[in-house]
C-alpha cells in the first residue's frame, strides 16, 4: 500500500526534498504578512482521472503567511524554504504554487478557513518546529499537526490527501476553490522553464 502512495506522491509533487534549507537570515528577510483576517487553508492536489489526492499542503496566515509543504517539490533558487516551510508567501507566490501543481492530470483544491489569531499562531509555530517530512507523509504530517491546533482536535490522522480534504469539507464556514490548468509537465518543469513569475 505504501509503495502505491509513494508512486502517486512523486507524480503529484510529494517526494523527498534534498535541497538545502534557507538560512535564518533569508527566512527573516522573506517574511510576508497578509492583510485581512487570519486563516488556515488546506491545499490538496487532486488527480483529474481518479479523484485521488497526490499532495497535501497547509497555508497558514498568522503573523506571517507561509506554506507548510511537507515532502513538497516546489523548490528553486527564488523559493525561501526551511524545514518544509515556504516563506514569503505573497499572493504572487501562492498563485505560482498552485500553477506549478495544476496541469492536465491534476487540479488544486484550496479549502480556506477563517480562524482566530491564536489558532493561526499555534499552526504557524507547529509547522515551523516540525522539520522536514519523509516522502509520501504529506497528509500524515499535515493531519498530525492540524489536530494540535485548538478547534481542530477532531481531525483524524490519515495518509490520504483526499481523506483530509473530505474531513475539512464537513467543517462549517469553509470556502472551497478549485484551480485548473491544461499544460503538461510537473512542478520542477514549470519553475525551470521560467513560466512562473511570482512577486
Amino acid at each position: 500500500m505504501l509503495t502505491g502512495l509513494v508512486v502517486a506522491a512523486l507524480l503529484a509533487g510529494c517526494a523527498v526534498d534534498t535541497s538545502p534549507d534557507a538560512s535564518p537570515d533569508a527566512v527573516a528577510a522573506a517574511a510576508f504578512r497578509a492583510p485581512g483576517p487570519k486563516k488556515i487553508s488546506v491545499i490538496t492536489v487532486i488527480n483529474n482521472r481518479t479523484g485521488k489526492g497526490g499532495h497535501t499542503a497547509l497555508l497558514v496566515n498568522g503573523s506571517q503567511q507561509v506554506i507548510f509543504d511537507p515532502a513538497g517539490s516546489f523548490r528553486e533558487e527564488r523559493v525561501v524554504e526551511r524545514g518544509d516551510v515556504i516563506y514569503g508567501m505573497t499572493p504572487g507566490w501562492l498563485q505560482a504554487y498552485k500553477s506549478a501543481h495544476a496541469r492536465s492530470t491534476f487540479h488544486v483544491v484550496t479549502q480556506e478557513m477563517v480562524v482566530t489569531p491564536e489558532q493561526a499562531e499555534t499552526a504557524l509555530r507547529l509547522v515551523q518546529s516540525n522539520g522536514a517530512v519523509p516522502g509520501a507523509y504529506c497528509a500524515n504530517a499535515t493531519t498530525s499537526l492540524l489536530r494540535k491546533v485548538p478547534g481542530f482536535g477532531d481531525i483524524d490522522v490519515t495518509f490520504y490527501p483526499e481523506k483530509l480534504m473530505q474531513q475539512i469539507a464537513k467543517r462549517p464556514g469553509v470556502t472551497t476553490t478549485r484551480y485548473y490548468e491544461d499544460d503538461d509537465g510537473n512542478v520542477t518543469d514549470a519553475l525551470a522553464a521560467g513560466v512562473i513569475v511570482a512577486q
